[in-house]
């Protein structure tokens, strides 16, 4: 969390600066309609600057993702810059409108203007001839990206229509480039502002274009064919086994990817629930039934039938020094924890990890399948990791007493958490609490691609 937070204000602090630089006379500017034309300047330089750097991030770069901490963090910094981006709109739509109400209530008088100068600069001229199409589209464009933003933030919403129509914002991003490159101070384009703002709007239109030729991730995109599927009705879960027989670069334990059925749903990701051995080039996926989609998976897929999968994605792990680890899943979240072990059962003899460390594993569950739990041990004993199963009903909740009692030497090691983000975020404060450094030793998966 702590690098999505500096990435964001980072990003907002550095276009300030530049565009302080560029009008180095803003803050002596008198009269309202002067302060008015400045705000929203300075709005728009910022609405586009971090709409066009959650494009950017909409490709799922590799560059960023290690600094990040994985893809799951850079899609929640996405989400962000365009939470972000719909607030400083709004601001920069209401300086650019309420006056012009403000003036037909009767509550400002506009200021009187006298004749132009004509403008030398054709180019500038150009663009001066464009100024009232800019304003038109762009304000339209501008309620058209209000609306998408909005119900891509409305959870309710279903993942095939956000899928189908997230990707309108593609459009609008285009119209508000054209808006942005016409209405800038035309001076402030010979500023290093105006060439920072050429690079994010030039970046972004290639981003936009990718996302609506649906080629986002396409180079890290292999065929697979469904090999085996499992279902355990007790914890309401789909185990489905993929074989990806070329061009999967293999995947290590926590690591997730993107998987497509069916193409008028959209691909959906999922955490990997299998180690990898070249030999056997195979991927399983663990998926529980918690929405429209997964509900339909088991009549829908197929033993045979074709998948595309993409990725891997991921930087949750288990790399670290520490002589212990505590691993943390809470219902579906067992998954990277179950890959985990599957990995360790097949390097038992030749370990990639520091020798000696050992593994706490703590399952909490309300839902119950034997078959599924039988599963579980049994890779917890091949990998020689210790095993606490809490099924709340019978248990009650884990709570960070309870991890602390049964692992003594926690204060000396790290823990690995993935479930429902609510009660991670509980046991880190927990933890924090007790003085462990939850900065550097508490890594926590941010599954939400929403």
């Amino acid at each position: 969390m702590r690098h999505i937070k500096l990435a964001l204000f980072g990003i907002l602090a550095f276009m300030s600066v530049l565009w302080i630089a560029a009008e180095p006379g803003v803050f002596q500017r008198n009269g309202f309609f002067a302060v008015r034309a400045v705000a929203a300047q300075y709005t728009g330089v910022l609405a586009i600057a971090v709409m066009s750097v959650a494009m950017l991030l909409a490709l799922r770069p590799r560059w960023p993702e290690r600094w990040m901490g994985g893809l799951d963090k850079m899609y929640r910094l996405h989400k962000w810059l365009g939470i972000t981006a719909l607030v400083v709109a709004v601001i920069h739509w209401l300086w650019a409108q309420g006056p012009k109400w403000a003036v037909g209530w009767g509550l400002l008088e506009r200021p009187v203007r006298g004749p132009r100068p004509p403008i030398a600069n054709p180019v500038e001229a150009f663009f001066s001839s464009l100024r009232g199409t800019a304003e038109g589209i762009g304000e339209w464009a501008f309620y058209a990206a209000v609306a998408l933003i909005a119900l891509a933030l409305i959870r309710v919403f279903p993942y095939r229509w956000f899928y189908k129509t997230h990707r309108l914002l593609a459009v609008a991003y285009l119209v508000l480039v054209f808006h942005t490159v016409v209405l800038l101070n035309f001076a402030d384009w010979m500023t290093p502002l105006g060439a920072v703002m050429a690079l994010l709007l030039a970046g972004g239109t290639f981003a936009a274009g990718v996302v609506l030729a649906r080629r986002v991730g396409a180079a890290r995109q292999v065929k697979g064919r469904i090999a085996e599927m499992n279902y355990f009705p007790g914890v309401k879960v789909l185990e489905t086994i993929i074989d990806v027989p070329a061009g999967w670069p293999g995947h290590r334990a926590g690591q997730f990817a993107f998987a497509l059925s069916d193409a008028s749903e959209g691909a959906h990701p999922y955490t990997i629930a299998s180690g990898w051995h070249p030999d056997h080039p195979r991927i399983t996926f663990i998926t529980k039934e918690l929405g429209d989609h997964t509900s339909r998976l088991k009549e829908r897929l197929k033993v045979g039938q074709e998948v595309r999968v993409e990725g891997p994605y991921g930087c949750f792990t288990f790399d670290d020094d520490c002589r212990h680890q505590i691993w943390i899943g809470g219902g579906i979240g067992i998954t990277p924890f179950i890959a985990r072990m599957k990995h360790m059962a097949l390097r038992g003899e030749a370990p990639d990890w520091p020798e000696g460390q050992t593994a706490d594993l703590f399952h909490a569950t309300s839902d119950v399948d034997e078959g599924a739990l039988a599963k579980l041990g049994y890779d917890a004993r091949s990998a020689n990791v210790r095993l606490h199963l809490l099924v709340s009903p019978r248990d009650g909740r884990l709570t960070g007493a309870r991890i602390r009692e049964a692992v003594p030497n926690w204060r000396e090691a790290s823990i690995w958490f993935c479930g429902p983000a609510g009660f991670g975020a509980v046991l880190r404060r927990d933890f924090a609490a007790a003085g462990f450094p939850v900065e550097q030793r508490f890594h926590q998966e941010l599954f939400d691609m929403r």
